[in-house]
Formats: C-alpha cells, sequence, structure tokens
C-alpha cells in the first residue's frame, strides 16, 4: 500500500496544488473560501507580473486569455530548482524549452524571443565583472584584447531585437542573428547586431592568449578568407570599435 502523508502534509499538498491551479484541483477542506482566494490571487498576480516584467514584448503578442492559461499551466506543471524570484524568468524559458505544448498558433519565434527578453535580466542581475587585474591601455593589434564577462554573445534563427507587434516573421530570416548582448562599466544594458564571424573573433581572444593580430590571422584561416591583409585591416577597426562599446573591456599582455 502506498505510504500515507501525515494529514497536516497532505492538507499543504493539497493547499499548494490548488493555489497553483484551481480548476484542476479541489481546494482543501475545512478552509474558508474567502481566504483562499486571497492567497490564488496573491500567487497569480505576483508570478503573472513578474513575467509581464520580464517579457513584456512576448506578451504583447499573445492573446489575454492564452497569456493567463501559459502562466497558469507553468504555476501548475514546473518544478522550480530555485527559491530566488529573480530566477523566475530563467524557471520560465526552462517550461517554454522543455514542458509548454505549443499551440496552433503560436509564433515559430516564441522561444528565441523568451530567451532574447530573458538576457537582458540575468545580465542585469549577473555577478560577473571585468577583472580588476586588466588594463586599459593598449594596442588592439600587438597586445591582447579580452572580451568582456559582460558582454554575452547568442546566435538566432529568427531577428528577435527586432520582433514586436509591428514585425512579427512568419519564418526564420535568410541569414542567422548574431547578438552581443552587453553590460557596461554604467551597469547599463545594451545589444550591438552583429555576426558569426565577428563573434569567432571574440571567441578566439576569449580562449586563447594570444595578440589580436594573431587572432585575425587565425579567424583568416579558419574561413580561408582569399585577402588576410584586408581582414586584418577590417579587424584592428572592428576591435577598436568593441572597445569602445567596452564589449573589448581591456588587455592582457601577450
Amino acid at each position: 500500500m502506498p505510504e500515507r502523508r501525515p494529514s497536516f502534509q497532505q492538507t499543504q499538498a493539497d493547499f499548494a496544488a490548488h493555489i497553483r491551479h484551481p480548476q484542476q484541483h479541489p481546494a482543501p477542506a475545512h478552509i474558508e473560501d474567502r481566504r483562499l482566494e486571497i492567497y490564488r490571487n496573491l500567487f497569480y498576480n505576483n508570478i503573472e507580473s513578474f513575467l509581464a516584467s520580464g517579457f513584456p514584448i512576448l506578451k504583447s503578442l499573445i492573446n489575454k486569455d492564452n497569456w493567463a492559461a501559459m502562466v497558469r499551466d507553468f504555476m501548475h506543471r514546473h518544478q522550480s530548482h530555485s527559491p530566488y524570484f529573480l530566477q523566475i524568468g530563467e524557471e520560465f524559458l526552462a517550461y517554454l524549452q522543455n514542458e509548454y505544448q505549443p499551440g496552433l498558433n503560436d509564433p515559430g519565434f516564441m522561444l528565441e524571443l523568451a530567451h532574447y527578453e530573458w538576457v537582458e535580466l540575468a545580465l542585469d542581475v549577473s555577478s560577473a565583472e571585468i577583472p580588476t587585474n586588466i588594463q586599459q591601455q593598449g594596442n588592439v593589434l600587438d597586445d591582447h584584447p579580452m572580451p568582456s564577462p559582460t558582454a554575452w554573445r547568442f546566435i538566432y534563427q529568427y531577428p528577435v531585437h527586432l520582433i514586436g507587434p509591428e514585425f512579427q516573421p512568419a519564418e526564420p530570416g535568410p541569414e542567422a542573428t548574431a547578438l552581443i548582448i552587453y553590460r557596461n562599466i554604467e551597469l547599463q544594458i545594451g545589444f550591438m547586431e552583429s555576426n558569426p564571424v565577428t563573434l569567432r573573433l571574440l571567441d578566439i581572444l576569449e580562449t586563447e592568449q594570444i595578440s589580436g593580430r594573431a587572432a585575425i590571422v587565425k579567424l583568416a584561416t579558419e574561413i580561408e578568407h582569399p585577402e588576410p591583409e584586408k581582414l586584418l585591416e577590417f579587424g584592428e577597426d572592428l576591435l577598436l570599435t568593441l572597445k569602445g562599446q567596452e564589449i573589448i573591456c581591456g588587455f592582457h599582455p601577450v
């Protein structure tokens, strides 16, 4: 026979299930519905408000009733792994990736758009910091430019940074959308539309202890560029631009 819970534990379980999804789980016996209504509204409104502020574009593109149903299903179905309120957005993203059953009218870009919106909050609260031992003065070719740990790089199939009520693409773009989303020294969040080649250059600089010049030469070899010297000239200008945006946060000695 299955193990029976103590009555107070069973009441707690019934109470939590009811608060998460009142339509599917009856209220525990002997608890006044007026009191339960307070908890039902408080729990739903807090979760919905946080998701609405974290995913405002996504919410604006979904029918009001469908959005409410999605929030309720998230509360009911998803088992969060973090008790921290600021990580609800990450938990919601995990729900969309692993548990949510897409509807026929859901846009194909929904998951990527949710990820893009989540990144802004995640970066804003991230504990990542620029190393204190890094040099601010240097040469982008002769020294080792360092990508900032608060400059995150992503490639999307849809142009997620352009999506809104007036632009909702039915299909992925003809080319992938590469974005750098960054937090500068003044704690402001910005983004730069980029390309996969630039992201690869930043990857090389992040993982290898080589100069900017050597990184560009390596990149030219990888992509079989027909004129490496021209790529070197373009790469220098690019690294200077990235340094000005604080995507390159400084220099390490080679």
